[in-house]
């Protein structure tokens, strides 16, 4: 039971150290000690008597610091509170953590306070306090729990008493953050906020679980350092304050007469969703931040004290961002639509006024009129335009513009069903699956005002057999009509016949034979890939500098890694084209080659939509999402990731079943959750690996009870997976992650946190992202170096079970480099399904055994999926008929219109 510790009884002591001789000064640091002094002395918060709480300000050396913690330490018989703030130093030779002292260098850390003498005197036996939190603001500062090479033990599993906590302010490979203008360090500041202000729908105690969880959450929002707790026994339910915030404080605390209470706060619903109604009080909105990004604690600027009034302002701005990313039910009412929606908003065929989420699930503004020219802004150039070299997600999107399918993706449909483009239906389909034939449709035609043939369509498809020349490109339609690999492609095969698979028996038919069935055939038609080239214009390598367009578009001008814009083709008729609206005179792209520079052209009006499903980058998103008036230009749309963690089978113990069931129940996927950027920027809660919108998904499978726990981790039964695996005491592993990924190293870290709770030590393994084919795509080297757990992402290139599960689960699809089985399954029975499953032609039948697939690899804990991507994403106020489309990760661009030139 959470109580609030005995002020008489208890002591605090709050080191800072803001001034150095040899390291940038910390001017924050000396705010960071008064601000907590006013927090724990508040006889309305906790109430310790002020001499209880002493703050030692620039220590002159390490024995001043452990006299004054000893001399505090023995007056507490209740709680013991040790807080420092400063420069955080490491051994180069024994990764331990040091604490600088004013006279402290790089260069002589025996200048500096070893942490681990700090922990010893924390836990001298001689000390009477049931409780100790330790509270580190410094960089490196999870070290302290994680011990580092040199085996220091942890403050909190070597506690011989009830409760100790330990936080740290970032992880401990991690800088700590002092915002230039700020009054507080980055994490000191969310801490004296809470303490402070309180935490809306929190308990009536802010205990250190509470407090924890809320901060993770603020500073996510912020995309700010990530702080770490380690609790021991009951140490999480230390409470270091009432919640100023909660509802019971709020009726009954004294109210000074010029201070008028808050109003009233809607609670959350058990299942975290908003209320039919809600009526929450709008927050302030919060400014961008200054043209100088925040710097790390070795480089902070100092910011002026701010007024009360002001640090409530900013402390409402603040929750409000971090609720957003932690899920909490009364800012996401107030983001779809608090104010309510009346029907004058609404049209029979979508929603006519812009509003948070507006596009996903309806057509926002249907209807536009033809005209004006519609910007996209991309941070990256296309791999290739060039449709059968392009693999890109927003090139299978945007290449609509310029090229037309057999068949593709019915326009507004809410599921991913196929109907006729270049066709005049879907495929007739005999000889048991494995024949197609489809009729072209009339009046299609080249932007050279020639009709386009099936001989177009052939010659297109055959290109992707032109490896040396077409690189880059998917290989499904060569697996399904060519597996054994025997056509050479149209440059080396000039015969008249050509790829035997494709007959066109005339202009107007063509008839595909592959060799065994293939169930999703059709989709693969669907992907650009099947796209027509008209082959006296195709020019090879070249080709995507300048497609030559089936479509309502054409290239005007195209200057790679700078800019592209299309104009009409005027020989497209839409009467021959049911799909494409064709609705904007122009297209043209912007290639700004950074994210920062995309957000601010979206967020000042320049740009109408950015290209890609990456979405806005973290300060903007934190920014947007907490204004008011622009949260409704935002939308999260689901990117069709799924992010996880896979385990290695040949590395040891990740071989055993158990051991990886230790590690999906011990994972805390809230915590996952929110270092991947929360439930609008990071994704839901991902009870398995199979996403939604593919058939064999069901949103109801909760093999670990994830969505059962709301994310929790069930550590008894981790524990009892680890007794079943012969590991009671934990095992030691390594974590590998991307280094240019934040997010994803966020994400690690928490998943470091989570699993020392059980005793697994793991370790946290960066490398650089472009060797992603040739170190964790590369079982050998995966096993060389001993990466247990490899975080990655996984989104199918078209919308089934065959797409999704093969490269990760099929044995035969495992490859000496570039390999997405990384977890290296050897299943004679998942292989077999997948056969079944793929000869299958009804999708429905098809996904009972995906479903099957599913229950099974979950049940050998395969991969730790963490959640279904999401991104925000902004869509500019001129945008008409705006519409997401899941099969694109996005909006559907071919049905985009603008209003105004």
């Amino acid at each position: 039971m959470t109580i609030l510790p005995d002020p008489a009884a208890s002591q605090a002591l709050l080191i800072g150290v803001h001034d150095y001789e040899s390291m940038p000064a910390l001017p924050a640091v000396e705010r960071n000690l008064a601000g907590l002094t006013g927090a724990f002395t508040d006889p309305e918060l906790w109430g310790l008597p002020p001499a209880h709480c002493v703050a030692l300000s620039q220590p002159p050396s390490a024995q001043d610091v452990l006299d004054t913690l000893s001399r505090v330490a023995l007056r507490a018989t209740d709680t013991l509170v040790v807080y420092y703030a400063g420069h955080g130093l490491i051994d180069p030779h024994s990764d331990e953590l040091y604490l600088a002292l004013p006279g402290s260098d790089q260069e002589r850390l025996y200048s500096a306070l070893p942490f681990e003498w700090v922990r010893r005197a924390v836990l001298d036996p001689r000390i009477g306090a049931r409780h100790k939190v330790v509270i580190l603001d410094c960089c490196y500062s999870g070290r302290a729990l994680a011990g580092g090479m040199s085996g220091t033990t942890q403050v909190a599993d070597h506690a011989l008493i009830d409760g100790t906590s330990l936080m740290a302010a970032s992880a401990p490979t991690r800088k700590a953050l002092s915002p230039p203008g700020e009054e507080f360090t980055a994490f000191s500041g969310e801490l004296i906020t809470a303490l402070t202000e309180g935490i809306a729908d929190g308990p009536p105690l802010l205990d250190m679980q509470t407090l924890y969880r809320h901060l993770y959450a603020a500073l996510a929002a912020k995309a700010r350092p990530l702080p770490q707790q380690r609790n021991r026994n009951t140490g999480g339910l230390i409470a270091l304050a009432r919640n100023r915030a909660h509802a019971d404080h709020v009726a009954h605390r004294p109210q000074p007469p010029a201070e008028p209470s808050p109003s009233p706060v809607e609670p959350s619903r058990s299942d975290d969703r908003p209320q039919p109604h809600p009526q929450p009080q709008t927050p302030t909105p919060r400014q961008p931040p200054p043209p100088n990004a925040a710097r790390t604690a070795d480089g902070q600027a100092a910011r002026s004290p701010a007024s009360s009034a002001s640090v409530r302002t900013r402390t409402i701005a603040v929750v409000s961002a971090a609720l957003l990313v932690a899920g909490i039910s009364i800012t996401l009412a107030l983001l779809n639509g608090a104010r309510g929606e009346s029907d004058e908003d609404k049209s029979k065929d979508g929603v006519t006024k812009a509003s948070y989420n507006a596009a996903v699930g309806h057509i926002l503004k249907p209807g536009g009129g033809k005209g004006g020219t519609l910007k996209f802004v991309s941070s990256i150039d296309a791999d290739s335009w060039d449709p059968q070299r392009g693999y890109y997600g927003f090139v299978a999107n945007f290449a609509r513009y310029y090229t037309r399918q057999l068949v593709t993706y019915a326009p507004e449909s809410k599921d991913t069903v196929l109907t006729p483009d270049l066709a005049t239906s879907k495929a007739t389909i005999t000889d048991h699956g494995r024949t197609y034939t489809y009729t072209l449709r009339q009046g299609v035609t080249w932007e050279d005002g020639s009709p386009v043939t099936s001989e177009d369509i052939k010659y297109g498809i055959e290109r992707l057999w032109a490896t040396d020349v077409i690189t880059g490109g998917p290989s499904y339609l060569r697996e399904a009509l060519d597996p054994e690999g025997t056509y050479r492609g149209p440059y080396k095969d000039t015969s008249a016949k050509g790829l035997t698979a494709i007959e066109t028996p005339g202009p107007g038919t063509i008839v595909f034979k592959l060799p065994r069935p293939n169930g999703d055939f059709e989709q693969l038609l669907a992907t650009i890939a099947a796209s027509p080239v008209k082959k006296s214009q195709d020019t090879k390598a070249k080709y995507g500098l300048r497609p030559f367009s089936s479509g309502p578009y054409k290239f005007r001008s195209y200057q790679p890694g700078t800019s592209l814009e299309l104009v009409r083709n005027p020989h497209w008729k839409p009467w021959s084209d049911p799909i494409r609206n064709a609705l904007p005179e122009a297209i043209r792209v912007r290639i700004t080659g950074d994210q920062n520079s995309v957000d601010s052209s979206l967020t000042s009006g320049d740009g109408d939509l950015a290209l890609g499903a990456t979405g806005l980058g973290p300060a903007a998103r934190a920014r947007v999402l907490s204004d008011r008036d622009l949260n409704k230009n935002l939308d999260t749309p689901r990117s069709g990731l799924v992010r996880y963690a896979a385990f290695p089978q040949t590395v040891q113990p990740m071989g055993n079943v158990h051991c990886r069931k230790a590690v999906a129940y011990a994972a805390d996927r809230r915590s996952l959750q929110t270092a991947l950027g929360g439930p609008a920027a990071g994704g839901d809660l991902a009870p398995s690996l199979l996403p939604p919108g593919i058939k064999g998904a069901d949103a109801t499978f909760d093999p670990y009870g994830v969505l059962k726990h709301r994310g929790e981790p069930d550590l008894t039964k981790a524990r009892d997976e680890l007794k079943k695996c012969g590991r009671p005491n934990g095992f030691p592993t390594t974590i590998a992650v991307r280094n240019d990924r934040p997010s994803d190293n966020d994400a690690a870290e928490a998943l470091t946190s989570a699993l020392a709770r059980i005793g697994i030590k793991a370790e946290v393994e960066r490398f650089d992202g472009a060797r992603m084919p040739t170190l964790v795509g590369a079982p050998n080297e995966v096993r060389k170096r001993g990466y247990g757990i490899v975080l990655a992402s996984w989104g199918a290139d078209f919308p089934t079970g065959q797409a999704f599960w093969r490269p990760l689960v099929d044995s035969r699809m495992r490859l000496p480099s570039g390999n997405f089985n990384q977890t290296e399954v050897d299943s004679p029975t998942l292989d077999k399904l997948l056969d079944k499953a793929v000869a299958e032609t009804d999708p429905n039948t098809a996904g009972e055994t995906y479903e099957e697939i599913n229950h099974k690899v979950s049940g050998e804990a395969y991969y730790l999926p963490f959640v279904y991507g999401k991104y925000v994403s902004w869509r500019s106020p001129r945008l008409t008929d705006v519409h997401v489309a899941d099969v694109y990760g996005g909006y559907d661009y071919a049905r985009l219109g603008v209003r105004g030139a």
